[in-house]
């Protein structure tokens, strides 16, 4: 059975052919807070690196992201934590 983690990450990588994808489950840390599970998956941070960000501001880029991801936030995916880059700009913060 595949976990939440690993649907984020196959459908994102589908969407955007990403040159790099980090996504961390931080639902131990919101524990007790809205929207957490005992069972957890609700709670990530996604860093994604994509050419497919090129030309894109903030805003439409994570609602991108948060479009591609609308059945995992339908069904129980709380919250998100977005780093949305294109490779020249994680290049610079690299440095």
């Amino acid at each position: 059975m595949q976990t939440r983690e690993d649907r984020i990450r196959s459908i994102l990588t589908d969407r955007f052919a990403p040159s790099l994808i980090k996504i961390t489950d931080d639902s131990s840390k919101h524990a007790h807070h809205a929207g957490a599970r005992a069972e957890g998956q609700t709670h990530y941070s996604v860093l994604l690196v994509s050419v497919a960000f090129a030309g894109v501001n903030r805003v439409a880029r994570s609602r991108a992201v948060h479009e591609a991801l609308e059945a995992e936030l339908a069904s129980g995916l709380h919250a998100l934590a977005l780093s949305l880059r294109t490779p020249e700009e994680q290049a610079k913060l690299a440095g």
